[in-house]
Formats: structure tokens, sequence, C-alpha cells
């Protein structure tokens, strides 16, 4: 079986299984969360690692636990490093230098998307974004630059939301893989590819 044949059958599958689950999953998310923002999120970062991971859910088992434990392990994960992350309190004590040294150690762990938006104005990250293929470089700039949801990407490009999950962690993995050389040069520490 082609992999394209093979990723066409598990997005059609995702959209026929999971995406039916969405309003129960935000009702979920909204009880992990209390606010309709963080609730959003955390739906669209679950539903972002379920589909990276669909391949190795199995037919007949519990698809609503499976989906639910991605979930509360996302909202642990983000609950543990919002814990771990300095405050950063703008005043006039702090120096120049001490903002940017801030800034440096805080991009440098973040993701490569982060890296992106951070350098935008570099030509080395203008050219990776050009390189994905169109409708990966639309996803991943209308969710990572713009900031949209999946449901607002899929009404933009007249796609279904499984879909629009397909293209961006498609273009995601490009990305990261044609900027991880530059990153390295720069002295960017990568996390481990989704």
């Amino acid at each position: 079986m082609s992999t394209g044949h093979h990723d066409a059958q598990l997005t059609a599958r995702f959209e026929r299984d999971v995406v039916p689950m969405i309003s129960q999953l935000y009702r979920h998310a909204y009880r992990l969360t209390r606010d309709h923002a963080d609730a959003e999120d955390l739906l669209q970062e679950t539903a972002a690692k379920a589909y990276a991971a669909f391949d190795t859910f199995h037919d007949g088992t519990n698809l609503a636990g499976w989906l639910y434990r991605i979930m509360r392990n996302t909202h642990i994960s983000a609950y543990r490093r919002q814990l771990h992350r300095p405050t950063l309190q703008f005043t006039d004590e702090f120096s120049d230098g001490q903002l940017l040294a801030h800034s440096r150690t805080s991009t440098a762990t973040g993701s490569t998307e982060d890296v992106v938006l951070a350098g935008a104005s570099d030509p080395a990250i203008a050219a990776a974004m050009r390189s994905l293929p169109e409708k990966y470089r639309t996803a991943v700039y209308y969710a990572d630059v713009e900031g949209r949801k999946f449901r607002e990407i899929a009404a933009l490009t007249d796609v279904p939301i499984g879909t629009v999950m397909s293209r961006l962690h498609r273009g995601r993995k490009q990305l990261r893989d044609a900027l991880a050389d530059i990153a390295r040069d720069r002295g960017y520490r990568l996390p481990a590819a989704a």
C-alpha cells in the first residue's frame, strides 16, 4: 500500500470516527480548564496529537477513552510547563541585556514553529516556509502565524477538519526538517519530533 493511500485512509477514518466527537471532547476540555479559550486550545492540541498517533489506535477499542487520555495527559503536561515557566515582569529594573538573555533562553527551548515566529524576517526561515508545498504552508501559516483554530482553517481552505490536521501535521514536520540544521547552527535545542 502506498504512503499516500495509507494517509488518505487514515485521514478518512479520523474524519469518520473522531470529528463527530469534537463537541463531546470540547465539553471535557472545558471541564478540565474552566475557560473557553483554554478549552479550545486544549481541544486543538489534543486533536493534533490524536491525528499524529491515529495509526496506533486499533478499531474496536475505546476511542473516547483513548482521546480523553490524550487530552488529560496534554492538560497535565501544559500545567506542569506553566508551573516551571519563569515569570517575566517588564520593569525599569531589567536591563536590555537581561531581557535579551531571557528571550534567547525562552526561544531555545521552544518548538521549531516558535523559532519561525521569532525570526520571521530571517531570509533562511522565510525560504524554509516557502519551500513547503502550498497546502502545507497555508495550514502552518494560518495555525502558527495567525493562531487560527482547525475549524477556521477548514472554512478558509474549504477542506474537512481532518484534512487540515493532516496538512498541519505534515507541514510542521517538513518545516522542522528544513529548519533543523539552521536551528542547530544558531544554538537552538530542538525537542524530539512528535
